[in-house]
């Protein structure tokens, strides 16, 4: 794929609301040049973007989202569609896809869904065009990427929302879980010049690139996850993934070029990260110019901790602690945070709050015919709570026993 694509610098902008979305979808990306920008002769993958297993406002690729690409890609003309899901070691991609009714969208149009983390989809090293500027030093053993990808369209499907370790995130960083397996944490310490890497294998590997992103309900704070929600009534479309994330930050209220994976993609050639630069169509430029709508990006408890090991003071106990076998405390340790802690005394009443709203309700109603009416608000997960309490009671009884030892040794001595 050239630098110099189809589409490279434009993005598509609509407003909408649930009684035309789906509409809007089609405008939205015929407007974005999707004709133009994936080859019609090619299978093309749907991205879905899952940050939780859990629905809330935001968070992952809305059905909506879902079905308006599908319906709009069939009546452009393009048949071979497949939904595609990677693997993480904090989300189980199989509850998420039933819970954000996915998989329901996927089985209604009777297109095929893969899981890329699944074992009959083997993984190939790859090889860069051109230097990479992290993931060689990451992977010293090679970059591995699933066979499936290459050879194929990719659509990537993000939301608007933040995001606790890049400002923001959208098409780059959706790019991250489909392309790299379950040791990608590895890149965290270096994870903006990681995203313009998978920039740069995207374009080398598929055909055709676009991305389409929701913004019906927006996220601002610590996200992806953990966020307060906001009715936006926004989609955003377009070929060139660096314009599309710089115009999803220009409307949160971030300046795009102080965000490095934005300004490292845009230096290089591999889009345009300037909204100065940037053409858009669909609603008036000066509307969407003057937007600013405040988002922040903060961090949780369990981001703050995974900072201070990539980029404070326990920075050199990283190999100890995200690339042992000690590893596995990290995952439990966010898993903990939002599932037992946060969506429980937090998210719920959140959750709640965003299903009485216009798009709430729209969520509510996916799939009722099929009896799916309603969202999946969990509880405490069960092995979750088991495993802390196990956790706690090792830690509880090690104290014990050192101050036991320590008694017992001075009164020895």
């Amino acid at each position: 794929m050239s630098k110099d694509f189809a589409g490279r610098g434009k993005v598509a902008i609509l407003r909408t609301s649930p009684q035309t979305v789906l509409e809007d979808y089609a405008c939205l990306m015929d407007l974005a040049g999707v004709r133009e920008a994936l080859p019609q002769d090619r299978e093309t993958i749907l991205k879905i973007n899952t940050s939780w297993q859990t629905w809330y406002p935001g968070c992952s690729t809305a059905p909506w989202q879902l079905e308006g690409v599908i319906l709009a890609l069939r009546n452009a003309g393009y048949e071979n569609l497949i939904a595609g899901h990677n693997d993480t070691v904090v989300v189980d991609a199989h509850v998420a896809e039933r819970n954000n009714k996915h998989k329901f969208i996927a089985d209604e149009y009777g297109i095929r869904n893969v899981h890329l983390f699944e074992p009959q989809y083997p993984w190939a090293r790859y090889e860069p065009p051109e230097p990479f500027l992290v993931l060689d030093k990451v992977y010293p053993e090679g970059v591995y990427i699933p066979e499936f990808l290459i050879g194929r369209n990719i659509v990537q499907l993000p939301t608007v929302k933040t995001h606790v370790f890049t400002t923001i995130t959208g098409a780059m960083k959706n790019a991250f879980g489909g392309l790299l397996g379950r040791r990608r944490h590895w890149t965290h310490a270096d994870i903006h010049e990681t995203l313009v890497d998978l920039l740069v294998i995207q374009q080398d590997i598929h055909p055709g690139l676009f991305a389409v992103m929701d913004g019906t309900f927006a996220g601002d704070g610590p996200g992806p996850r953990a966020m307060r929600w906001h009715e936006k009534d926004i989609l955003l479309a377009s070929a060139d993934q660096v314009a599309i994330d710089a115009m999803s930050a220009h409307l949160q209220g971030f300046d795009p070029l102080a965000i490095p994976f934005i300004r490292i993609a845009h230096e290089r050639g591999l889009g345009v990260g300037d909204p100065q630069e940037i053409e858009i169509v669909g609603e008036d430029p000066d509307w969407v110019m003057a937007q600013d709508w405040g988002f922040v990006q903060e961090d949780t408890f369990a981001s703050r901790g995974q900072k201070l090991i990539y980029h404070g003071p326990l920075k050199p106990f990283e190999g100890l602690l995200l690339r042992s076998p000690l590893v596995p405390w990290s995952y439990f340790a966010s898993n903990f945070y939002h599932n037992v802690y946060w969506y429980p005394f937090v998210g719920r009443e959140r959750v709640q709050s965003a299903l009485r709203t216009k798009w709430g309700r729209m969520f509510v109603d996916y799939g009722a015919e099929a009896g799916l009416r309603g969202a999946v608000m969990p509880g405490m997960q069960r092995k979750t709570v088991i495993t802390a309490a196990a956790g706690l009671a090792a830690i509880a009884s090690a104290v014990l026993a050192s101050v036991w030892l320590l008694r017992h040794a001075r009164r020895r001595s």
